[in-house]
């Protein structure tokens, strides 16, 4: 991915990323033209989808518990227990 200045229009480095959301993530960069020395915020986010996943649902389920922490997961399954 390319982030371009929006000073000067040079090409810009992603110091740091900040993921808000798995569809949101703030990108802290520097414009590498010496001169201009810009550092700003641009924000990256998911658009739409051009082709479904191939996995199935119970596997992106399963992928989404175990990034889950102990008390997160052990939250979870005391609501799933309420259905």
């Amino acid at each position: 991915m390319r982030v371009m200045c929006s000073e000067c229009g040079s090409k810009a480095i992603i110091g740091k990323t900040n993921r808000l959301s798995l569809a949101h993530a703030d990108l802290y960069c520097s414009c590498t033209n010496p001169e201009c020395g810009h550092t700003f915020v641009a924000n990256l986010s998911f658009s739409h989808t051009l082709s479904p996943s191939a996995k199935s649902a119970s596997a992106i389920v399963s992928e989404l518990a175990r990034a889950l922490s102990p008390v997160q997961r052990q939250q979870l399954q005391q609501e799933l227990n309420l259905l």
